[in-house]
């Protein structure tokens, strides 16, 4: 959930919420209904709305404190120093760690990349408007995740690639190959990842304005900035001024430094400071309202006694299904929202960070694993912690919000109102380098990606494909230079783009049926991936240009969803259909590289026996039925451990341990029948990655 954010409102305070990646985000809003909704629940606590005493006052910090900041940038920097004569040995070890790094150091490194400043921020206001079950917002990417692991983690890292835009050329053929690699190169390296980086500098600004404001160090840095006029001179230029000037070069420093080898690392060590402070935060926040068995007293109380109900229940895992399709309520989700995030979404769209079928940073770091099983391992291990254990701190932190801070007009803020009045004064120093290391995590890893795409897949391929590997690393640190600069950029002038965000989004919308269907389908093409990003960039237009829909918000959604997804897939089927196959050279070599299931590659493998070729025979792979039980296993054991754990944690103990031993014997059978079984695969990875040169063409 790195990149779920709200847009902020033109003209609000410090803190404001924050643009949605999802689309879907854009149904979590404070309407006046949900307002008198608040008013009439929290009433019945004898509770009296006063928005003004829920505002963010700036921290009091010691010196420990600064100390204690100092301190995890010290290590930091470290980290990157340590690391900066392996990452300079080639372009493999800047970019995928000499292919040679621990499934559990890949994993966790994934876990904290996802794992954004403004994430707990973000679920606070899921919970606070939602419920629990606002949270299938990004739970249901669960079944995209558990995919990426049994259905493609195997296939990325048997292909030997740097990045995963490199795919084009090992999978197509001509000019249209050499055009989508080129393209997505510089689209999601340079434009896509500098407003990400942009939308993440414009949370952390907002966050640093709210524990900072008031402190002498902000107070200097604002004379000195407020001279330059314009965003400079606004409540949060001090703030966005420390983000810009110092935050992203020194993140940037640390990573040029240290190649992936140093992100890696930093990121281990702030994952386990991140989940120590919000840990810490949740704790703290449940005891100021009582305890636990108080908190689901005091939320009894505040649902609504209107008949029918006019809000769900807060603790509820999934929406009321005894309403319409598209019935918004205060605490559950609509049924529209929730069956589109499960049925649709996490196939159907494409956006950074869950990518169907995996790409992006996630295939980076399988890209680096030692081999096959590490890199599934590692994925795996992601989607475990990022699901199944890291959200049950944000959510208690967030139903005890729901009982302090009532009728918030920015829910996100009752998640820093707790920390700044609740939490002991010996621990802020820590908790504000948990925040500097949750926003430094996801930049470190945005930096090294991007500047991948843009060595590897644009400078190296197209402007100088014959240079040094030393040559290449200097460019590659060159290339992180100019991403600090250009997001530092965007940052800054965020508001001009602020509305084309969630039309960027909606581009991808349809596409993603192509990523999955490629891998396992030979018929698809180059001009399979361009129709569907052409048709998809031409159908959200015109659906934004005409709105042909009506009615509330996830009405509207879903529709468009629909309309969008149906008019995609038609179009890149029948374009599949009517243009030629990519050459049979093309299809055999991607064939003998992958080994993909042999039952969608039929034509190809035909070939290859009748051709009685003098080449190494290849071994049929008929892996997807096993691949699809150990997905819906995996799919299982995660939601279980997921559910099980929260109702141990609400005092449902038999439902609980039920739900927990579920998971468990779910683990078991998926161990049994999926894992153990590479014992017995032979491990083909150090040939392919000789058989695909890093940055070459195909």
């Amino acid at each position: 959930m790195a990149y779920i954010r709200r847009a902020p409102a033109a003209g609000a305070a410090s803190f404001a919420a924050y643009p949605a990646a999802n689309p879907l985000l854009a149904n979590v809003e404070n309407s006046f209904y949900s307002q008198l909704l608040l008013t009439t629940a929290f009433s019945r606590l004898h509770v009296t709305l006063q928005p003004s005493r829920a505002r963010p006052y700036p921290m009091t910090l010691s010196l420990l404190d600064w100390l204690a900041i100092f301190g995890y940038l010290a290590i930091t920097i470290l980290l990157g120093f340590y690391f900066r004569k392996r990452s300079s040995r080639s372009v493999d070890d800047y970019f995928v760690s000499g292919r040679n790094v621990n499934w559990w150091l890949a994993g966790t490194s994934m876990v904290a990349t996802t794992f954004a400043a403004d994430t707990p921020l973000v679920v606070t206001g899921l919970v606070y408007t939602q419920g629990i079950s606002g949270n299938w917002l990004w739970w249901g990417s669960l079944l995209s995740g558990m995919m990426t692991v049994f259905l493609f983690a195997r296939l990325w890292r048997r292909s030997g690639l740097l990045t995963d835009v490199q795919f084009a050329e090992i999978r197509y053929s001509g000019k249209p190959a050499a055009f989508l690699r080129g393209f997505r190169a510089v689209y999601l390296g340079l434009l896509m990842n500098c407003i990400i980086l942009g939308w993440v500098t414009k949370a952390m600004t907002s966050i640093v304005a709210t524990t900072l404001g008031g402190t002498p160090l902000l107070l200097a840095v604002g004379r000195w900035i407020a001279p330059l006029g314009g965003v400079w001179a606004a409540p949060d230029g001090a703030a966005l001024a420390i983000c810009v000037f110092f935050l992203i070069p020194f993140t940037g420093l640390y990573v040029s430094l240290g190649g992936l080898w140093g992100v890696l690392w930093t990121d281990l060590f702030q994952f386990v400071l991140k989940m120590s402070i919000v840990i810490a935060i949740a704790f703290y926040a449940v005891r100021a309202v009582g305890g636990i068995s108080a908190l689901i007293a005091r939320l009894a109380l505040m649902q609504s006694p209107m008949h029918p109900p006019a809000a769900g229940n807060p603790l509820s895992f999934f929406p009321n299904l005894s309403v319409g399709l598209t019935t918004e309520m205060l605490w559950t989700i609509p049924v529209a929202t929730f069956l589109v995030n499960i049925g649709l979404q996490w196939w159907a769209f494409w956006y950074p960070g869950a990518e169907p079928g995996g790409g992006g940073y996630i295939a980076q770091r399988i890209f680096s694993a030692r081999d096959e099983r590490q890199g599934l391992l590692s994925v795996l291990w992601f989607n475990v912690a990022h699901y199944a254990i890291r959200p049950w701190p944000w959510i208690l932190t967030a139903l005890a919000v729901i009982v302090l801070y009532p009728g918030l007009a920015h829910p996100e803020v009752g998640y820093m109102l707790v920390m700044n009045n609740y939490l002991p004064h010996s621990m802020r120093g820590l908790a504000i380098a948990g925040f500097l290391a949750a926003f430094m995590s996801t930049v470190a890893t945005q930096l090294n990606w991007g500047a991948s795409y843009l060595v590897s897949d644009f400078y190296r391929r197209f402007l100088r494909p014959q240079a040094t590997n030393r040559h290449y690393v200097m460019v590659s640190r060159l290339a992180t230079v100019l991403l600090v600069i250009a997001s530092a950029w965007v940052s800054v002038h965020l508001d001009s783009i602020a509305s084309g965000w969630q039309v960027v989004m909606e581009v991808g919308a349809g596409t993603g049926a192509v990523y999955l269907l490629r891998w396992y389908w030979w018929r698809i093409n180059a001009w399979s991936e361009i129709s569907a990003m052409a048709c998809s960039l031409a159908v959200t237009v015109t659906l934004n240009a005409f709105h042909p829909f009506h009615g509330n918000s996830p009405v509207v959604f879903a529709k468009t969803a629909l309309t969008t997804t149906v008019i995609t897939t038609l179009i890149w089927l029948a374009v599949t259909l009517l243009t030629p196959a990519e050459p049979f050279t093309t299809l055999e070599a991607f064939y003998r590289l992958v080994r993909p299931d042999i039952r969608g590659w039929q034509p190809i493998a035909a070939q290859l026996d009748a051709a009685a070729s003098a080449l190494e025979p290849i071994v049929p792979t008929r892996d997807l039925g096993r691949n699809l039980t150990a997905w819906l296993l995996g799919c299982a054991m995660v939601y279980l451990c997921l559910f099980g754990t929260g109702k141990l944690l609400l005092h449902q103990s038999a439902m609980g341990f039920t739900l927990l031993t579920l998971s468990a014997i779910s683990a078991v059978a998926l161990y049994r029948n999926f894992v153990a079984s590479f014992n017995k695969e032979p491990d083909t990875t150090a040939k392919s990655s000789a058989a695909v040169q890093p940055g070459a063409s195909a």
